[in-house]
Parts: structure tokens; C-alpha cells; sequence
């Protein structure tokens, strides 16, 4: 994820960087302004077709086309940003839950007990990197578990199953192990129920959020409006603009490419492009904050 002041918004006007759609765009929009060339030569010295010719009255149709096209193009954008504002909604909570629950075990641990806190200073934030991994389709490495915290509270992790359900199925069976030993109460097991039943409700949102991406007939309408609206523009624009329709056009599309485009990155914000969420810092936040809550 870019980190950015938005107040310095003049120096955005000349930067292009990575994420920057024009990089993707540039092959198609070197090919639109080819193709509009060849239309306006063909209609303007090898045609030479009269103004009173009916190709004159497309513009008209493009008006009410590009009303339709804003509107699908607004709907689009918004349902994109709706999904990446839930998922990082989703990692908010991660972030408070994780937070509360090691809140609540040093209030009711104290000073004594130090393995537990041990335990849940390493097992709370596994959680976050388990699940940013899960999110990404990768492998745990490093951020989980240590060879010798394995092997001190004999912890087995099966990287061919769920390692979130794993992760959370630990720490319900060590906080079960210490209502069984009387150190925590029925209440206090009650309230500590509520903060490890939330880990499982924002893995399931993330993963609904992950795994149901827009419709395929939805996106595909679009690009096919999108690609058709801008063949057809050399056709009308010509006898208006002439020569200055090429990069008009070629900017035109640009504009509704980009939305496009933007929205797609956005929609999944789980991934590694540059406007999805940045899982890894907040993972290590809630590492840092539940090893600075847990360390007495």
C-alpha cells in the first residue's frame, strides 16, 4: 500500500509510479490512437465524406451512451471501494480483538502464570500473519511459531489444512485447559468466549470478501461496452475535432479503462498490488502490541 499526504496533490499531476494505470494501459492506448488515425485519414482524405453526412449525428448517440457507461462505471467503482473498506474494517477488528483479549488475560493472570502469557504473547499475533497468509494463498513461514515454542507447549501445525481454524482451535483448547484448572471463572470463560469467537468471524468475512468477486457477466459487460463505445468514437468525432479526435479519444479511453482497472485492484484487497491493504504491517502492529500488553 502507497503511504502518500493527500493535501500534496500537484505533485500527483507529474508522478507516475508503479501502480500507475498508465503503464498497464499503455500498449492499448498506443493501439487506439493508431486505430483512430487510420479512421479519421480514411473519412477525411480518402473518403472525404460530406457534413451533412448521417456519420455526423453519431456524437449524439455517444452522449447518451457515455451517461450509461458513468453510471455502471460509478456502481462499479463503489462496490469495489465497498469490499476493500470491509476487509480493512475486517483487519480494524483483527487489530482491537487482539488487542482486547491479551488485555483481558493479563487482568486475570496477573503476575503469575508466566507460560500462559507466554503462550498467547506468541499465539495471538500467529493468528494475524496465519491469516494474512491464508489470504495470499502462501505458505507460513517465519511469523509462525519457533522450533523451540513448538516444542515447549508441543504445538503442531498441518500446512496442508486450515492454519487459522488451527491457530484459534489452540488457543479455545488452552483457555478450556485453564477454566478445568480453576484458573479462570465461568464468567471470566465467558467473557473470553466472545473475543475468541470474533478470530472466526473475521476469518469467515475475509474469506467471503476473497472468494466472491464481482459477477463474470458483470465485468465482462462492462469491458465490452467500455471497448466498444471508444471503436465507435473516431466515427462522429471526426468531422468536430478532425485531427485533435485522435487523443481525445485516446484519452477518453484512458479514463474509462483506469476506473476499470482501479476497480478490479481494489476489489480484492487481499493481494500484493499497491492499493491493497497492508496485512503484513498491520500484522506486526498487533504482534507489538500484544507483546508490549503481555510481557509483565
Amino acid at each position: 500500500m502507497i503511504h502518500y499526504n493527500p493535501k500534496d496533490w500537484f505533485t500527483f499531476i507529474f508522478r507516475i509510479h508503479k501502480g500507475d494505470t498508465v503503464r498497464k494501459l499503455l500498449p492499448l492506448m498506443l493501439g487506439i490512437g493508431v486505430y483512430s488515425t487510420l479512421i479519421v485519414v480514411l473519412e477525411k482524405e480518402y473518403f472525404k465524406l460530406p457534413d451533412s453526412s448521417y456519420i455526423r449525428n453519431v456524437p449524439t448517440l455517444h452522449t447518451v451512451l457515455g451517461a450509461v457507461i458513468s453510471l455502471l462505471l460509478v456502481f462499479r467503482t463503489n462496490s469495489a471501494y465497498d469490499r476493500w473498506w470491509e476487509g480493512r474494517k475486517q483487519w480494524g477488528e483483527l487489530t482491537n480483538n487482539s488487542r482486547n483479549l491479551a488485555i483481558k488475560l493479563h487482568a486475570i493472570l496477573g503476575q503469575n502464570h508466566p507460560e500462559v502469557r507466554d503462550f498467547f504473547k506468541r499465539v495471538i499475533p500467529a493468528y494475524a500473519f496465519a491469516l494474512r497468509n491464508h489470504l495470499l494463498s502462501t505458505k507460513p513461514d517465519r511469523e509462525m511459531f519457533e522450533d523451540e515454542l513448538q516444542e515447549q507447549f508441543d504445538l503442531k501445525i498441518d500446512d496442508r489444512i486450515h492454519i487459522p481454524n488451527q491457530i484459534a482451535d489452540m488457543m479455545m483448547r488452552k483457555i478450556t485447559h485453564l477454566y478445568q484448572e480453576g484458573i479462570i471463572s465461568d464468567a471470566q470463560l465467558i467473557i473470553l468466549n466472545e473475543e475468541l469467537r470474533a478470530f472466526s468471524n473475521i476469518c469467515g468475512a475475509c474469506e467471503r470478501i476473497k472468494n466472491t468477486p464481482i459477477p463474470f457477466s458483470y465485468s465482462v459487460f462492462i469491458k465490452k461496452f467500455i471497448f466498444g463505445y471508444v471503436m465507435t468514437l473516431p466515427f462522429g468525432y471526426m468531422f468536430t475535432l478532425g485531427y485533435l479526435s485522435i487523443p481525445i479519444i485516446v484519452f477518453i479511453f484512458y479514463v474509462l479503462a483506469s476506473l476499470e482497472l482501479i476497480a478490479e485492484e481494489i476489489e480484492d484487497p487481499f493481494g500484493g498490488d499497491t492499493n491493497d491493504l497492508p496485512t503484513d504491517t498491520m500484522s506486526r502492529n498487533i504482534h507489538n502490541n500484544v507483546e508490549e500488553i503481555l510481557q509483565g
